[in-house]
């Protein structure tokens, strides 16, 4: 275990390739003890590169990987995964197919000296929390890839390492039970102190799980912020799109004083909070604008073009003159298609940067 005077994982300029193809490029990243860093990307970002590059499962090309302030890997030297002081929960399960799933989870007991009778009792207080303990004398071709998936959750959560690797730990899982490991990998968490690093595409996972949310695009950093920071002030439109629904709205703005502005949209007129990277904005510029930050009723005219009923609320899309909105309201729809309605915004976002290559000007219902 680290002593907590320095980073658990420091990257310096690695990059990571498969062949010819660079898929980590030039990545600098520290992550503290007790912190917990997601890699946020879409597939081909190099999330699980870097996750198999952190646990020594693939070299790197250049730079160097530091653990507890120990060089475990540069361009010539590679150490195995089993001497960084790492667990590791793997997208592919990756399971030993002659072990039960308690056998699987007491073995790293087993590995720490503890007596037999003591590992199996521990593995199977994991296995109940997981909610697999009547699978504890299964083995991996008997179980579901759920159930498959929470063994080998369970096996990382035994090994008491100062760096948690997840690579999507819950992507084959039901909501419930995602929201059931995703509570009981913060508390191991939370108990050990350990550091962690967890790859996913999703994004609502990313935002309620991390202390710090690293957006990842082609093996670059785009962003890297806690996650009021990544959706609140997205880095630009590809980094506000990735993050939850976003408008990219043409808005005037004048009079800005104390982070508010009066601002016109769609000819209408109204005093809005506005944040800006860097300098204050004027004149012509184009806004992003998310869901939350509208509500319904006000003086920008506007008509039902689309209605989602997402349960706990409802997304609308909202056609104006100045460009679509999208609007979020706790409950089931009370409006439907073609319906007129009035809009107010309440805040927008204007980056330096909004005409990032490839990024669509719609919200994302």
């Amino acid at each position: 275990m680290t002593d907590g005077q320095g980073p658990v994982v420091v990257c310096r300029n690695v990059s990571v390739a498969y062949g010819p193809t660079t898929v980590v490029r030039a990545l600098d990243l520290e992550v503290r003890r007790g912190e917990v860093v997601a890699l946020l990307g879409p597939s081909g970002s190099g999330k699980s590169t870097l996750i198999s590059a952190l646990a020594g499962f693939l070299p790197i090309r250049s730079g160097e990987i530091l653990i507890n302030g120990r060089t475990v890997a540069t361009v010539h030297r590679c150490e195995p995964p089993e001497r960084r002081d790492i667990a590791v929960v793997f997208q592919s399960y990756a399971l030993w197919p002659h072990l039960s799933a308690l056998e699987t989870v007491a073995y790293p007991f087993r590995r720490r000296r503890v007596a037999p009778p003591e590992a199996r009792r521990l593995a199977a207080e994991i296995l109940e929390r997981l909610g697999i303990a009547s699978l504890a004398d299964r083995r991996p071709a008997e179980l579901s890839g759920g159930e498959q998936q929470r063994v080998g959750l369970g096996r990382a959560l035994a090994k008491e390492a100062s760096l948690y690797l997840f690579d999507e730990p819950t992507a084959h899982l039901d909501a419930a039970l995602r929201t059931r490991l995703q509570s009981e990998i913060g508390e191991q968490r939370r108990r050990s102190g350990a550091a962690a690093i967890y790859a996913t595409h999703d994004t609502a996972e990313a935002l309620a799980q991390a202390d710090r949310v690293v957006l990842l695009r082609d093996g670059r950093i785009v962003q890297d912020g806690s996650p009021t920071t990544v959706y609140e002030r997205p880095a630009g439109v590809w980094a506000a799109e990735l993050t939850g629904p976003a408008s990219i709205i043409p808005v005037r703005i004048a009079d800005q004083h104390d982070g508010r502005a009066r601002l016109e949209v769609a000819g209408v007129s109204q005093t809005v909070v506005v944040a800006t990277a860097g300098a204050r904005a004027h004149g012509e510029v184009r806004a992003i604008i998310r869901p939350d930050w509208v509500r319904l009723g006000g003086d920008v005219p506007a008509h039902v073009d689309a209605v989602a009923f997402r349960g706990t609320h409802t997304d609308y899309q909202m056609g104006t003159v100045a460009g679509t909105f999208g609007v979020r309201v706790a409950g089931p729809p009370t409006m439907g298609l073609g319906e007129s309605v009035g809009l107010t915004l309440e805040r927008v976002w204007i980056p330096a940067e909004l005409n990032d290559e490839g990024a669509s000007e719609g919200p994302n219902l």
